[in-house]
């Protein structure tokens, strides 16, 4: 993670986004901000919003209500010159099957005014740094995912954006085209670009981010670097015991005393507690066999699945 993120004004300003679908509100009152040399990551279960709110962001749906700048310029009054400062790469692979791998740049490039200036030594060098240069003149088809996501991330930077929204830029992929992905997201950042993504890995999200918005059900749930989130949403200890232990019945009884819901992952009890209710967990199990340990962002997606409604 990026210890020393610029202090300057945010590249991405999008502030009060909300949005409402098929009669049902899945963007409520969103706020996301990113500053040059910075990565967020955006999470949150399926259905929370990022999608939707990324899409906000860069343009291809319109909010009902809020606002987004991008590199100062209001994506409403000033679409091109906001356009023009950010770059997209979704989910899926967009590439253009009747072009090579260049091509495919090269065809990206005319959609972009003012003209991209030296676009073949662009398109070289982008080849050169995302390992690209060898299949330069291969189908994309005949690429493995991991060279596929380069190229798609290589279109979204061609211009030279100012911000870069990469929706789930490594889902599966193998680990070793993970982290060549993650070192590509890496070079983006301390180019100066403002970086947002959303991922369902909790690895990634914590390796990449500088700070992190957790949404659930359209809102902003927590925000801030991973251990704040964690603490503000999970609490500071995770005990693991195991739901077949002689005293779970006891267990039982004092989690629903203090109205707790552990999370249960193969047989086991993952039970939440901040240091007061650690404490009082230690008093009255002297003989529990247990673990104790720090929460992880595995524990959060746990948590935000329990409050959803059944």
């Amino acid at each position: 993670m990026n210890q020393a993120v610029s202090q300057s004004a945010p590249l991405l300003q999008a502030l009060n986004l909300s949005k409402t679908l098929g009669g049902k509100r899945v963007v409520d009152g969103v706020d996301i901000t990113c500053a040059p040399g910075e990565v967020v990551g955006l999470l949150g279960p399926n259905g929370a919003g990022k999608t939707t709110s990324l899409r906000m962001c860069y343009g291809f749906l319109r909010p009902d209500s809020g606002s987004v700048r991008i590199a100062g310029h209001d994506l409403v009054t000033e679409p091109n010159a906001a356009r023009r400062a950010l770059g997209v790469c979704t989910q899926d692979d967009t590439f253009d099957a009747d072009f090579s791998v260049r091509g495919n740049l090269e065809q990206t490039a005319r959609y972009y005014r003012p003209r991209i200036e030296h676009l073949n030594q662009r398109i070289d060098e982008l080849l050169q740094q995302f390992g690209l240069d060898v299949y330069a003149n291969h189908m994309p088809e005949m690429l493995s995912g991991g060279f596929r996501r380069r190229l798609m991330i290589a279109r979204a930077v061609l211009h030279k954006p100012k911000v870069v929204f990469l929706d789930e830029p490594t889902t599966g992929l193998d680990p070793d085209a993970r982290v060549a992905v993650w070192q590509l997201i890496s070079n983006l950042r301390a180019e100066g670009m403002a970086v947002v993504l959303t991922t369902h890995y909790m690895d990634e999200a914590e390796r990449l981010s500088d700070r992190l918005l957790v949404m659930q059900a359209g809102k902003v749930r927590a925000a801030g670097v991973a251990k704040t989130v964690l603490g503000d949403v999970v609490g500071e200890h995770v005990v693991v015991l195991s739901t077949t232990d002689p005293q779970a019945a006891h267990v039982t009884a004092w989690l629903l005393q203090r109205q707790l819901r552990p999370a249960v992952v193969l047989g086991q009890w993952h039970i939440a507690l901040n240091a007061a209710g650690l404490a009082a967990f230690v008093t009255t199990f002297p003989t529990l066999r247990y673990e104790v340990r720090v929460p992880t962002l595995d524990d959060l997606f746990l948590a935000l699945a329990m409050e959803r409604p059944a």
